[in-house]
């Protein structure tokens, strides 16, 4: 019997942490073949090569795609995708896919999903039908479900977008988020086997930070983090930062952090890349998390953790009772909120509306199941 080989396809460590479950799946199943392409900043030294952490865990690579151009603006990351759009169609034709899966919204992805609509290899998508109203990911996450044939979104609410979109009902599929599957089967690190792999003693209170490029705005991203900078200084808390994606201005993030954290190494600490066992494990030590990245929103809330999500990045995405919207102006009293005994309450008496972690299990077996064609008819809501 010919095995349906499944190329996915990772361009970030965030991304490949939420993959690493469906990839362990994937390997599992008799009729199925792994096939993994990395991409941009796993390749590169900036953002900590992650393809070895990829590597480690026991994954061949079967193409590494060096598309991530060296300048910090909205033309490299244009050109970036161009790129990876031509060294993505050498991969697809050597490797002769069945499909490609990608996750979310991020610019690797939607050239990945370029070539394989333009080269007829069908395209399974997760977490399409996600709405985050402050940044360019949310048009490549719509365009990426219009390209794709099979959708499994993080809800059901999401999951009626995508249909709402023309998408066939019954290829839309409501799996739950693959990130909560990781808080279910890994077996976190100790607190003193954390704190001894970082080098870095947790604070009486610490936050979990992560911030990235809002890329839809115009607003001053350096004064911006000044002031949240500002903030963070003058409080009381520790704080263990990560680094921003690859966006434009996420270098700008990077460069900022490095330099604040060396103001005061022991009250902060910045590490490039957690990986997804050290991420989860700072998360469920950390008193609250503080930034704007999806983790907040999705993860975050099986822990029972407060956060406190900065600006506009992620406006219109489900959250769950333990966040706290702010603007940059707000961010101090919304620290004081989150850590206040009656927020801390009214985020332990709550559900995860992203799942409960069997996600994995659900995507690969539709990857299994399902027939696969390039034809698709659009679907009147």
């Amino acid at each position: 019997m010919n095995k349906r080989k499944i190329c996915v396809v990772t361009g970030s460590r965030a991304e490949y942490g939420l993959l690493y479950p469906i990839l362990k799946e994937i390997e599992s199943r008799e009729g199925l073949l792994l096939q993994l392409i990395v991409t941009t900043a796993h390749l590169s030294n900036e953002f900590g090569s992650t393809y070895k952490h990829i590597e480690k865990d026991g994954f061949n690579i079967d193409a590494k795609i060096d598309n991530l151009l060296p300048a910090d603006g909205k033309s490299s990351i244009a050109k970036s995708t161009g790129l990876a759009t031509m060294l993505l169609a050498e991969s697809f034709k050597k490797l002769n896919s069945d499909l490609v899966l990608l996750l979310g919204d991020r610019f690797e992805a939607h050239a990945a999903a370029t070539t394989a609509l333009l080269m007829n290899i069908p395209i399974a998508h997760i977490h399409g039908g996600e709405i985050t109203k402050g940044a360019v990911d949310e048009q490549i996450r719509h365009s990426i479900t219009k390209m794709s044939q099979l959708h499994f979104c993080s809800t059901e609410t999401y999951r009626k977008r995508v249909i709402q979109m023309g998408e066939d009902p019954s290829k839309v599929f409501n799996t739950g988020a693959p990130g909560i599957d990781n808080i279910v089967n890994l077996d976190l690190l100790s607190k003193d086997d954390l704190e001894s792999q970082l080098d870095w003693k947790f604070a009486k209170i610490f936050a979990l930070f992560t911030y990235h490029p809002t890329t839809l705005e115009d607003s001053n991203l350096e004064k911006d983090l000044d002031s949240i900078l500002n903030d963070l200084f003058d409080s009381d808390i520790g704080i263990l930062f990560t680094y921003a994606n690859a966006d434009n201005g996420g270098e700008v993030i990077n460069q900022k952090i490095e330099n604040f954290c060396k103001i005061n190494i022991n009250k902060f600490k910045v590490v490039k890349n957690l990986g997804q066992l050290r991420y989860l494990s700072s998360m469920k030590y950390a008193d609250l998390l503080i930034g704007n990245s999806s983790s907040g929103i999705i993860e975050a809330a099986s822990f029972f953790k407060p956060v406190v999500n900065i600006g506009n990045r992620q406006s219109g995405r489900l959250k769950g009772k333990n966040v706290i919207d702010c603007s940059i102006k707000e961010l101090k009293k919304s620290i004081e909120l989150a850590l206040s005994d009656s927020f801390i309450k009214k985020c332990s008496n709550q559900e995860n509306i992203y799942g409960d972690g069997c996600s994995s299990k659900l995507i690969v077996d539709e990857l299994s199941s399902q027939p696969l064609s390039i034809v698709k008819s659009f679907f009147d809501y």
